[in-house]
This record gives structure tokens, C-alpha cells and sequence, in this order.
């Protein structure tokens, strides 16, 4: 009984330390894409959506409009494409929101394009990919520094040449928002594994 009951503790001291190992080697992937600087004048931006608290943006959202905001204002030729659905307790859609708070930031309307249909980021990409400009072809994908790794990783499946804006992580969101990344990035592993 003793022998059995070690052999239980050795396996889950085992799968405890599998495990900080791997959380470890997902940090640092994500780790990878904090304070990158994209190149200037990409022709397009795609500004990834978020939470939306009725018509006004969760805090993970509002880093990412501002930092979207700041891009286009030095680089007056990047269009942008505000991308994001309608969820559970959104009065409008992710890519509206966007789109109202980049108004409200100087942006003018004539250079955001909205894509509005989207309910997770591998749609934000592949659905925006198709609102790109033909003649462009350097792109910019703005999102939290913690969702960058797994976005830039979906724009490349989906052909597209992209560089990462990190936008800042809202203090109180980084516990919550890092868990449930770690798990996203396990599922896309599973699931674009050959």
C-alpha cells in the first residue's frame, strides 16, 4: 500500500512539474511579442475585438483602440479594419465599437472597414483577410500582448504578412486573461498539430 501510494505522489509531482515547465514554455512564446515595433506605413491594420459592455469598450478593447489610434495617426495612409461580432450582452457590434472609438481618437471614418460577423480570432483573421485591399500587402494585427503570439500564429496559417502591435494588458485583467490564453494556445496546437 505504501508503494502504491508513492508511485501516486512521484506521478502527480510529475505531471505538476510537466506542468510548470509547460506554462513556462508558453510564457515565453508569448513573452516574444512584448514591446515589438511594426514597420511604418503598413496598408492595412486589423484591430482584433473584445469585450464590449453594452456600446463602450472593456478595458482589454480600449488598449487595444488606443494603440490602434496612435498607429494610424503617425501612419495616415494605413486603413483600418475594426474586427469583432456581436456578443452576449453587446448593444453593438465589437468591429462598431472600434470604429466609434477610433472617431472619437481622431480616426477618420473613410479609413475604417468593419467586419462585424466574426466570434473568435481565427475568424477576426480569416474574415478580415478578405476586406483587404488587393493591391496591399504589409499588414499590421493590434491586440493585447498576451493574445499577440496565437494571432500573429492564425494570420500566418492564413497566408497573410503580418507584423504584431502589443497593446498593454489591463492590470486586473492579466490573472484571467493569461489562464484562458495558455489554454487557446493549447487547443490551436491540438488542433493544427499535422
Amino acid at each position: 500500500m505504501k508503494r502504491i501510494r508513492k508511485k501516486v505522489v512521484l506521478f502527480c509531482w510529475i505531471i505538476f512539474a510537466a506542468g510548470i515547465i509547460y506554462a513556462a514554455f508558453l510564457q515565453y512564446k508569448i513573452s516574444l511579442n512584448y514591446g515589438v515595433v511594426p514597420a511604418k506605413n503598413a496598408d492595412y491594420l486589423i484591430v482584433l475585438g473584445a469585450r464590449v459592455k453594452g456600446t463602450e469598450p472593456s478595458l482589454t478593447l480600449a488598449s487595444r483602440i488606443d494603440a490602434a489610434a496612435l498607429y494610424l495617426k503617425k501612419n495616415p495612409s494605413t486603413i483600418a479594419i475594426a474586427s469583432g461580432g456581436q456578443g452576449p450582452g453587446e448593444d453593438i457590434s465589437e468591429a462598431e465599437c472600434i470604429k466609434r472609438e477610433l472617431q472619437k481618437l481622431g480616426i477618420k471614418e473613410s479609413r475604417i472597414v468593419l467586419e462585424g460577423k466574426s466570434t473568435d480570432t481565427y475568424e477576426n483573421i480569416r474574415f478580415s483577410k478578405k476586406l483587404i485591399p488587393i493591391s496591399a500587402k504589409d499588414g499590421v494585427v493590434v491586440t493585447n500582448d498576451f493574445h499577440l503570439y496565437r494571432a500573429l500564429s492564425l494570420a500566418a496559417d492564413a497566408n497573410l504578412k503580418v507584423q504584431g502591435l502589443p497593446a498593454e494588458t489591463p492590470l486586473i485583467s492579466v490573472p484571467k486573461s493569461y489562464i484562458r490564453e495558455y489554454l487557446a494556445i493549447t487547443k490551436y496546437y491540438l488542433v493544427t498539430s499535422p
